[in-house]
């Protein structure tokens, strides 16, 4: 194996997108790079519409998808896919200047969490926090609002988003994490992971070694910090 062609996409910050200057960048941009780097081999990165960049491997036009494709049954007919190199935590936030929250259970009895209505985390909470008063909002923007407001105790929601959030001028610095992180793959996925086609082990083989090494070297850690400086786990 002389090289890796990695398809991605170029819309979806900061994983992989086009920076000021209209280079493609990002966290899975960079990742991709890294491995090649650490396999000392020579690796492209093409951006493709999203619908593409299945298609791409189908037709041979490229190796692997470094784009968030979702790691499904169905998927799994088609393709194999690397260890898992970052997961969707759930996570609560409160304000700042709140008394200090047990996140368990029974220490939340009698506070009021603001999450979004219909989506994986309140489920979650319905299954393992049933006993909590929930709050229902339309959108992440109205539950981020109702605990920096006070009238919530704490939102629960999508750990990345809510990174991003800490550290705008939304927040205004109101908020911090607490408890956490959630991992439940029946709840958030399994995650993200490099898809390859069936059957190429070698390939399959070669990421998942570089992967590993990146973690092991503090490499992996770097680009995390750099992309997420308010780190979700």
């Amino acid at each position: 194996m002389q090289a890796i062609r990695f398809v991605t996409t170029d819309d979806f910050p900061p994983f992989n997108f086009l920076n000021a200057d209209g280079r493609l960048t990002g966290f899975n941009v960079d990742l991709a790079r890294a491995i090649c780097d650490e396999l000392a081999i020579r690796c492209t990165i093409q951006a493709r519409e999203w619908d593409d960049t299945l298609n791409a491997v189908r037709q041979d036009s490229a190796d692997a998808v470094i784009a968030g494709l979702a790691i499904t049954t169905a998927a799994r007919e088609e393709l194999d896919f690397s260890e898992v190199y970052m997961r969707w935590p759930g996570r609560f936030v409160v304000r700042r200047d709140a008394a200090a929250i047990d996140v368990t259970p029974d220490a939340l009895k009698g506070k009021t969490l603001a999450v979004v209505a219909r989506t994986a985390h309140e489920a979650y909470l319905a299954a393992f926090f049933p006993e909590v008063g929930r709050k229902l909002y339309p959108t992440p923007e109205a539950a981020r609002e109702a605990v920096k407001s006070g009238e919530a105790d704490a939102h629960f929601g999508d750990g990345m988003q809510l990174s991003f959030w800490l550290q705008s001028e939304a927040a205004d610095g109101c908020c911090v994490f607490a408890g956490g992180p959630y991992l439940e793959s029946r709840f958030f996925g399994e995650g993200l992971a490099i898809a390859v086609p069936r059957g190429r082990e070698d390939l399959k083989q070669a990421i998942n070694a570089a992967l590993s090494a990146l973690q092991e070297k503090g490499v992996y850690a770097e680009l995390y910090l750099r992309y997420f400086p308010v780190g979700f786990f």
